[in-house]
């Protein structure tokens, strides 16, 4: 509410009077004001007074509010603690993981990389996010002139984190692949509340963890298994700490070869040795295929004659997973499709 002050009256000269006849001329009229004055007219006026009295305060409060900052909120992130805005916008992503999550909660993302090969990584709701760079290097320009509230990022992106900083809070949320249930998990729950969406962050674990509790219905005692990536001729197996491990550690299923080495992209492996292994489930990653690479495909390279003498080739139980698997392990529709594939596959096998 605005307030217009009174300017003041006019200050040209008056006629000059006696100033006896002045005087009765004030007295008179004093007199005439305070005969004319009523109960009624008392309580009017006081209540006009008490009304503007209030509307002022209620313009009081309201400009208050308006300059009380937006509620917080304190992530943990890998890079510690982090406190900022809830709901940040406008919103850059870096990491896929993330995208999907913030995709399943219908969360509004500004900026992102251009050229993502998956589908489900930004609300349908929304308009088309700006491109701000690659997973791997950002775009400074462009996020200079987005001027965003918050930057998430993770493991491909977890580098430029200082350079990302100087920009805007910048929140490193790479899961843990040693651990990747409870750290997708607890990713999940964050964002929920980060963006006030907790109840629905809820219902998507719940999602999740229905499917863990069907798929692990089915892969219980059926055997030993082995994740092998595929990158054209090349070939890596992956254990229980890797972003693939959520096969053993989480549906139980044995591991073919325990002693596979712990690392980021694998343990390089030969046709003779997925045949020494003898896994009675296949689980395979075509890498080429994820990042879209030309080229032979990893069903083509798996059909050797090794390869064929295991229990998994000959009985046909070999499951390629998605190629969220290998872009975005860890995220809300990575888990709704390879435990729907996984739990398909073993509840067919013969």
């Amino acid at each position: 509410m605005s307030t217009t002050l009174l300017s003041n009256r006019s200050t040209s000269p008056f006629f000059k009077r006696p100033l006896l006849a002045t005087m009765m001329t004030a007295l008179v009229a004093a007199i005439s004001v305070t005969g004319c004055s009523s109960p009624e007219s008392d309580a009017s006026e006081s209540a006009d007074a008490t009304a503007t009295n209030q509307t002022a305060n209620e313009s009081a409060n309201v400009a208050n509010n308006d300059a009380v900052s937006a509620e917080k909120i304190t992530v943990n992130t890998v890079k510690g603690d982090v406190e900022l805005a809830m709901s940040p916008s406008p919103l850059v992503v870096y990491d896929m993981t993330l995208m999907q999550d913030l995709a399943a909660l219908d969360v509004a993302v500004d900026g992102m990389p251009g050229s993502l090969l998956l589908d489900n990584l930004h609300s349908k709701t929304q308009p088309e996010p700006k491109a701000v760079g690659t997973v791997f290097e950002p775009d400074l320009e462009a996020l200079n002139a987005m001027q965003p509230q918050a930057i998430l990022v993770g493991s491909r992106m977890a580098e430029k984190y200082n350079e990302l900083s100087n920009i805007a809070p910048t929140l490193d949320m790479s899961i843990d692949t040693a651990n990747i249930y409870e750290s997708s998990k607890q990713r999940l729950h964050d964002l929920g509340a980060l963006f006030g969406k907790s109840d629905q962050a809820a219902r998507l674990q719940q999602n999740i963890d229905t499917l863990i509790d069907e798929t692990k219905g089915v892969t219980k005692d059926k055997g030993t298994g082995l994740v092998v990536m595929v990158n054209g001729n090349k070939m890596s197996a992956y254990g229980d700490k890797s972003r693939y491990g959520f096969i053993h550690t989480v549906l139980d299923v044995p591991m073919a070869d325990k002693q596979i080495a712990d690392a980021p992209h694998g343990q390089p492996v030969s046709f003779e040795y997925i045949k020494k292994a003898n896994p009675d489930w296949l689980f395979v990653i075509d890498r080429s295929a994820a990042i879209g690479e030309d080229g032979i495909g990893a069903k083509a390279v798996l059909d050797n004659p090794l390869v064929a003498q295991t229990n998994a080739w000959s009985k046909q139980q070999v499951v390629y997973l998605s190629p969220d698997s290998y872009l975005a392990f860890g995220g809300y529709y990575q888990w709704m499709q390879d435990l729907t594939t996984i739990k398909d596959a073993f509840a067919n096998a013969k």
